[in-house]
């Protein structure tokens, strides 16, 4: 004679599943060291940032230096040297700074760019200097 049995576990679950409690407490601990881990590298991010500068000034720099070759002076005009600035990121471009030249002479020049955002949030607006001897200079540290 056979004999079925019934399976008493019937509506236990085959896997365990997390409460939402845990959920919470794992999501929180993801929080924190997402919140450390941004922290730490804002100093990194800002240096990244204003890469950007010293790479334009520097362009800017020769732009002047080769005017200066075959005008014997410089220029306060980018369109005479021939820079033409990027759109900035409130124009719908990419450009972190805005770039002037900010004195002109007959043996010298003095280009800066300005950071026209606050790379870290602490209200100090990055600011970058360049001189005809390619003296690139951090005015304003963010």
């Amino acid at each position: 004679m056979f004999i079925m049995k019934k399976n008493k576990n019937i509506f236990t679950p085959q896997l365990k599943a997390l409460d939402l409690m845990q959920v919470l407490v794992v999501l929180a601990i993801f929080g924190i060291l997402l919140w450390v881990g941004v922290a730490k590298l804002m100093p990194v991010i800002t240096k990244a940032k204003a890469q950007e500068a010293k790479e334009h000034l520097a362009h800017l720099q020769m732009l002047e230096q080769t005017y200066f070759f075959e005008n014997s002076k410089y220029s306060a005009d980018f369109k005479e040297v021939g820079y033409e600035q990027e759109k900035s990121i409130t124009e719908g471009g990419h450009a972190n700074y805005k770039y002037e030249i900010i004195e002109v002479g007959a043996n010298k020049f003095k280009a800066r760019a300005t950071a026209i955002v606050d790379f870290n949030g602490n209200g100090v607006f990055n600011v970058w200097e360049i001189d005809q001897e390619k003296d690139l200079k951090e005015v304003t540290p963010d």
